[in-house]
């Protein structure tokens, strides 16, 4: 499990945003954080020496060797992944969310709004904080000791609503030694979990194994 991509991304990321758009090359820049459990690259737009303006946030799995970005859905309250399979995908991602910026008159109202809303993007934390009852401890799906990969999961209920929530934890050791701990939770309520479990049962023989 390595970083090759995301290096071959961020290398190649900057000359190719710059030779695409004129108004980005002059006041478009870039920074990474590879220390992070999903290495980021930020881009955002300086306003003076203490401040920036971010408007697109490029995201990478080791796990799964991709990278994505994330949109908030106000009206379903739920946090999206579009997955970017190739640099032409990203660098259209980025163009577009540079432009989406530039355009958008109600950024300042969109800056409000987040401010007031309570969700905690921290790599310790996840997505949200969430008072959860665990009901199981986490139960191990795989393991494969000489890639140095685990996957667990658990299950509990959430306290404020009473929903169910599956916490699936990938812990990936790289070459370089580092552990990347990498936490996904799936919520749902009692209606949908006998479709889901249905579902899953029905559909078994057409999933492939992690082994293949």
């Amino acid at each position: 499990m390595t970083l090759d991509w995301f290096d071959r991304v961020t290398e190649e990321l900057q000359d190719n945003l710059e030779s695409i758009c004129e108004k980005y090359d002059q006041i478009g820049h870039m920074s990474i954080d590879k220390a992070a459990k999903h290495p980021r690259i930020e881009f955002f737009v300086e306003m003076n020496e203490d401040e920036r303006d971010y408007f697109c946030t490029l995201l990478f799995d080791p796990f799964n060797n991709e990278f994505y970005i994330e949109s908030y859905d106000i009206e379903f309250d739920l946090v999206s992944r579009t997955i970017l399979d190739d640099i032409e995908d990203i660098i259209d991602a980025v163009h577009e969310s540079f432009h989406d910026y530039m355009n958008d008159e109600e950024y300042e109202e969109a800056l409000e709004y987040s401010d007031d809303h309570e969700y905690d993007y921290d790599d310790d934390e996840g997505y949200e904080t969430l008072e959860v009852d665990w009901e199981t401890p986490e139960v191990t799906a795989y393991i494969n000791e000489s890639e140095d990969v685990e996957i667990t999961y658990k299950f509990g209920v959430i306290q404020e609503t009473g929903d169910g929530i599956l916490q699936r934890i990938n812990r990936v050791r790289t070459d370089d030694d580092d552990l990347i701990k990498d936490e996904f939770n799936f919520i749902f309520s009692k209606d949908e979990a006998s479709t889901i479990i249905a579902m899953i049962a029905s559909h078994m023989n057409s999933i492939n194994s992690l082994e293949n």
